[in-house]
């Protein structure tokens, strides 16, 4: 038929399932067209029948029929206004460091890394002005909170982006954040486990910690320098991605970041000229490059962030001689959460692939299931400035003994690194 159309697989959708294929270059062709396509034999890869899920490698030659027209209903899309030549300026003006494949931007706070509602500046709004000669335009690969500052990868092709997600999802992608707490936690190097899950009543908006039904959540802490029993400057690594994770489990152990008042109440800003805006930056992100080597680039502190630790007469070479090292293996209990926690997402992805699948069919009439048991609280109730409610092995033989919690509290060992100095 003169009608079908014919697609060769680029480079850069090496190795991706079909069904992904459309989604990227045909995003108005349903997963259901496809399938039906597909069921019918009107779907080929090199002139084979193929199933959306089949993996496609470049150079391959796709041939499917041309869309069924469909009515178009509601308002038609709007389109990107162009970026005005200061927005060009200021989005080259974040990039520190920059190859083939990807962009390193240095993310001021107060700027969203996505849109949303009401939120009409952000980073991805402003990609347009890095594309440059590149045919695609760059693609976010994870993100930073609004009011966090610091490193956020950018890929340049699809091929990066891919490649990218799968160094953060694998957990090969290694992110550390300097941020500036409330006290000084009784263990200088820990590591809190700890469930997070959305907190009801808040549209999503905000997590906490649930024993119940959170998502595994792990992320190690170590205290850079302390200003009395002030403050701390510390650095965090956070092992999973859940959603505003280092801010909840620094909370959750009694020491919240400074200007968080969202997970940390009025508590969470200090007194003597120290800034309220938040105090977490993404200082360095390291991760394998989709061309061999590696991509590893510091991001310099906002300006507030800078006269905080000034302010409490930190020096920043006590941070940039922390080392990046691995973090202590996890344990059974923590490996069990987690495969169960994947468990439950495969289902919820293959029950999502089923309903789309069988679209055709008529949705049960019954009602809205409802849970009788209202929202079970089981999150840690920080009291001077102990670690609770995660798992804890104690400071090491010889160092100063903790006044943190028993066995159940944050793993932890000797601090590492530069001695630290009282204020």
């Amino acid at each position: 038929m003169s009608d079908i159309r014919t697609f060769i697989v680029a480079p850069d959708d090496d190795d991706i399932r079909l069904d992904r294929w459309f989604k990227r270059h045909l995003p108005d062709t349903s997963f259901t067209t496809v399938a039906k396509w597909a069921r019918t034999g009107q779907l080929r890869v090199d002139g084979a029948r193929a199933a959306p899920g089949d993996r496609i490698a470049a150079g391959q030659t796709l041939r499917f029929p041309p869309p069924e027209p469909v009515p178009v209903a509601g308002k038609p899309k709007r389109e990107r206004p162009p970026l005005t030549d200061d927005e060009i300026a200021f989005a080259r003006e974040l990039v520190i460091h920059q190859d083939a494949q990807a962009f390193v931007l240095n993310k001021p706070p107060g700027l969203a890394t996505q849109g949303g509602t009401k939120t009409l500046q952000h980073v991805d709004g402003l990609l347009d002005a890095l594309q440059f000669d590149n045919e695609g335009r760059p693609k976010l690969v994870h993100r930073l909170d609004k009011d966090t500052s610091g490193a956020l990868l950018v890929a340049r092709t699809s091929r990066a982006a891919a490649f990218f997600a799968k160094a953060f999802s694998g957990r090969t992608a290694k992110k550390v954040y300097w941020a500036l707490v409330v006290g000084v936690p009784s263990i200088e190097d820990g590591m809190i486990e700890l469930p997070i899950a959305k907190q009801p009543g808040t549209g999503g908006e905000k997590m906490h910690v649930d024993e119940a039904e959170g998502q595994p959540a792990r992320s190690r802490y170590r205290v850079i320098e302390r200003a009395g029993n002030r403050a701390a400057w510390v650095e965090l690594q956070p092992f999973t991605g859940r959603t505003h994770q280092l801010r909840v489990h620094m909370a959750a152990i009694g020491h919240p970041i400074v200007g968080d008042g969202k997970y940390g109440g009025p508590e969470a800003f200090l007194t003597g000229g120290i800034s309220r805006k938040m105090h977490l930056h993404s200082r360095r992100i390291s991760v394998d490059h989709p061309d061999g080597g590696k991509i590893d680039v510091e991001a310099e502190l906002p300006t507030h962030f800078a006269e905080s630790l000034a302010g409490l007469g930190f020096d920043q070479m006590a941070g940039n001689m922390m080392p990046l090292d691995e973090p202590a293996p996890p344990t059974k209990q923590v490996k069990k959460a987690w495969a169960k926690a994947h468990a439950k997402t495969v289902r919820k992805e293959r029950k999502g692939e089923r309903r789309s699948r069988g679209a055709a069919v008529e949705p049960r009439k019954s009602g809205p299931r409802s849970k009788t048991a209202g929202p079970k609280s089981t999150g840690p109730k920080p009291s001077g400035g102990k670690p609770v409610g995660s798992r804890s092995a104690g400071p090491k033989p010889g160092s100063r003994k903790s006044s943190g919690p028993p066995s159940s509290g944050p793993r932890s060992t000797s601090p590492k690194g530069p001695p630290r100095r009282g204020r």
